[in-house]
């Protein structure tokens, strides 16, 4: 990198913290820290949802395997998530916000204690915050292997600077500051993305999109490849949609800061349209990456991106591109850690600590600031400890893709009103089964039984989770009228007539 790369790239954090400090301003209480006070436009709201799904793991592990696969990671990736959440825009979007405006509700699992009982609750929220830390260490480590590779910083002083920017505006600004700037780091991917395309066309000719499968092995082209098998993609559109469309928590804020459920059900929709096209700009260059640094091998693999960019991009653009991936994983962590601590914050510490319950206004944010300090602290070191090389893919496929299953399904079944007489009963042993599996077969798998495939791993715990969830919520019913009343309310935006509320 030159002085041009690094003054763009010092330029970009400066803009950062200038967001997250704007945005202090506009945070008065833990309703504007943790949702913006149901006042996000729903553009930025979907926009936001965007950022918030993806991370620089697309440039590392998701680059490695379209530089050995191809067309597969697309297939199994981009479009299940982008079917998944249109799919979300009729299903949880508006239910999501209605929860919000028609219950005060701040945090994805707060209304877990009134929708099956307060231990079910507590059960989810510690399974997914223990999930999640570990699923951000993975981001940390995947941008300072791409600022190792084109900078030369140390994995350890990468994850140090990315961090502190980034908790620096999480802490100041809430939510508003990680929608903020979410927004100005898609117009920066945009033209970080923009930029290897057309170098890499300057390359190999405008229509390289056509071009390369027939200079690339037949394999390529396949929708499916390697250990990507049918069965993974069926499991993990099933996965992908309970977790884009608020499995995975921080975008259900990006649903509950939206004006209204209608506000929501637009923001989705432009979320899942932006999930189909803008993905295949980016993967466009890491398809053709074999016909321009051939012969990386294994690990070796995800270092593609970045060697394409070394070899091709001029001065300033390498570090245009850098912040580009910055903009990935800070959209997702400081989104990550405003939910984290919404959930702690709403959730757990009340159940640990009964003095929270009584704190003034200005207490209850401060220690919201606290929590998300903490948590982007503790994933820093956990990806510290990691070393970096091998471990974002093993983190994001074999535990988050495979263990989101079971924590989702209560979660996001436990919204519609086909489910209603479903309780706390199936809710637990649901997640239980589901993760029990998971580990069983992680252990398996780390004894090299072959039959554990990536199939099995990403499958079978979603399948036992969803079985045991219907079967027993069917077989031991256990209606309530409380919860027949919050689930009618979540129907539309118009107020319940004075009959249900009563």
């Amino acid at each position: 990198m030159g002085t041009l790369d690094w003054i763009v790239v010092v330029g970009y954090f400066f803009v950062m913290v200038g967001i997250g400090l704007w945005s202090r301003g506009r945070v008065h209480n833990i309703a504007d820290f943790f949702t913006a006070g149901g006042r996000m436009p729903w553009w930025l709201s979907g926009i936001s949802h965007h950022m918030s799904g993806y991370s620089a793991v697309m440039f590392v592990a998701f680059a490695s395997e379209a530089y050995r696969l191809g067309l597969t990671v697309y297939v199994w990736w981009s479009l299940t998530i982008g079917i998944g959440v249109g799919i979300g825009a009729f299903l949880f979007a508006p239910r999501w916000n209605r929860l919000r405006s028609k219950h005060d509700v701040k945090s994805p699992l707060e209304y877990l204690a009134k929708r099956y009982n307060v231990p079910t609750q507590q059960v989810m929220a510690y399974a997914g915050a223990l999930l999640k830390v570990v699923d951000i260490a993975a981001k940390w480590a995947a941008v300072s292997i791409l600022l190792r590779g084109f900078a030369g910083v140390p994995i350890t002083w990468g994850i140090i600077i990315i961090g502190l920017v980034t908790m620096i505006y999480s802490v100041l600004g809430g939510l508003w500051a990680d929608a903020l700037t979410d927004f100005g780091q898609f117009i920066i991917q945009a033209a970080a993305g923009f930029a290897m395309l057309f170098a890499v066309a300057g390359t190999l000719g405008w229509d390289f999109p056509v071009t390369i499968w027939d200079k690339l092995p037949d394999s390529h082209s396949d929708p499916l490849a390697g250990p990507y098998t049918s069965t993974f993609l069926m499991a993990l559109f099933l996965i992908k949609t309970l977790e884009y469309n608020g499995g995975m928590w921080n975008l259900a804020q990006r649903y509950m800061a939206a004006p209204s459920g209608f506000a929501a059900k637009r923001s989705a929709l432009l979320s899942s349209a932006l999930w189909l096209v803008w993905p295949l700009v980016l993967f466009f260059p890491m398809w053709a990456a074999p016909l321009i640094v051939p012969g990386l091998e294994g690990a070796q693999a995800e270092n593609a991106y970045i060697e394409m960019g070394k070899q091709m991009l001029p001065a300033g653009m390498i570090g245009l591109v850098l912040a580009g991936f910055f903009s990935h994983t800070m959209a997702m962590v400081s989104s990550d850690a405003n939910v984290i601590a919404a959930v702690i914050n709403r959730d757990m510490l009340p159940h640990l600590w009964k003095k929270v319950k009584t704190f003034s206004a200005d207490n209850q944010l401060k220690l919201a600031r606290i929590t998300t300090f903490s948590f982007i602290g503790i994933s820093m070191i956990i990806a510290i400890a990691s070393g970096g090389q091998g471990f974002v893919l093993k983190v994001v496929v074999d535990l988050v893709a495979a263990t989101m299953g079971p924590i989702a399904i209560p979660l996001m079944l436990g919204l519609l009103p086909w489910f209603r007489k479903v309780g706390s009963t199936a809710a637990i042993a649901s997640v239980v089964g589901g993760l029990g599996m998971w580990a069983f077969l992680y252990i398996e798998q780390l004894s090299k039984a072959a039959w554990v495939t990536k199939g099995v791993l990403v499958s079978w715990p979603l399948l036992l989770s969803l079985v045991l969830y219907l079967s027993i919520g069917f077989l031991k019913k256990e209606p309530s009228t409380e919860r027949d009343v919050l689930l009618d309310s979540l129907n539309s935006d118009e107020p319940e007539p004075e009959r249900v509320k009563a």
